[in-house]
């Protein structure tokens, strides 16, 4: 890791609360996750983190991390050369905690955000970092054209900040040129976007400037946007599959089942969702 402190200038401040929510569980005695390289960064970053202090959705960042994380490695236990797309890569670091030698791998982000992350990261004959929006198709020809698939997409905490009519566009340009792909993302109700400026909101969405445009109420809906697209799973962070839920820490298993029965409507409301293109 290159120990230059990058400067942050017009980064999207909300690619640092998963950063820093890894972060802070790896510096716990028994946290979520261990992620050394988060600390490191949070370290070299010249930003104020304290901000997000005490924001519960530093819990879900990381629940859903932990969930992302399985759904890919489930994929390349069936495919240990697939393709995988870090869609709004951010700070992540997928690829070092799922690496498994064979895999080939796409950083995806805005090119503010790439250069970022190149103070941190390099490239490598199986790991690439490519500069562009997710709503631009040529990305997508670009992998295309580098690994035959399949494609595995992640688009964690991206997708919610688009509108509508870009995310539908995104579906459709991700059937026409990766046939086949999976694609995990997340989903939240309308009414949670509706209300992410209410009076009184104290999560950490509040304290950033980007604001959710895309309402989601029904994933399941989003099969009539291709044909053959298959919605495979949709879970809330307080579903989480077997291979997960064993490896959290006690206190976490039996936090959660609290959580859910006391916050059910807003754990309802968000959703992670992994859908399949027909193709491959």
């Amino acid at each position: 890791m290159d120990k230059r402190t990058p400067r942050l200038g017009e980064v999207q401040e909300t690619l640092l609360i998963p950063l820093y929510a890894r972060a802070v569980e790896t510096r716990k005695a028994h946290g979520l996750l261990s992620d050394p390289q988060a600390v490191e960064m949070v370290d070299s970053l010249d930003y104020d983190f304290s901000r997000f202090d005490g924001a519960r959705s530093l819990l879900g960042a990381n629940l859903r991390t932990l969930l992302f994380d399985q759904w890919v490695r489930e994929f390349l236990e069936r495919h240990p050369a697939g393709t995988v797309v870090e869609i709004g890569t951010g700070l992540d670091t997928r690829f070092e905690r799922l690496d498994n030698g064979t895999v080939h791998w796409f950083d995806l982000d805005l090119p503010d955000v790439i250069a970022l992350r190149r103070g941190f990261f390099k490239d490598t004959d199986r790991r690439h970092m490519v500069s562009a929006s997710v709503t631009d198709p040529h990305w997508m020809e670009q992998v295309r054209d580098s690994s035959p698939g399949p494609y595995f997409l992640v688009a964690e905490a991206v997708l919610v900040y688009l509108e509508a009519e870009l995310v539908r566009t995104v579906f459709q340009q991700v059937g026409e040129e990766l046939p086949g792909a999976r694609f995990a993302l997340e989903t939240a109700a309308s009414r949670v976007v509706d209300a992410q400026d209410s009076p009184g909101v104290r999560d950490v969405r509040a304290r950033v400037t980007a604001r959710m445009r895309w309402g989601c109420d029904n994933p399941g809906a989003l099969e009539q946007w291709e044909p053959g697209l298959s919605l495979t799973d949709s879970r809330t962070l307080a579903q989480l599959p077997g291979p997960v839920t064993h490896r959290l820490p006690l206190r976490y298993r039996l936090l959660l089942p609290v959580v859910a029965t006391l916050r059910r409507r807003d754990i309802g409301a968000y959703r992670c969702n992994l859908f399949r293109f027909a193709g491959q």
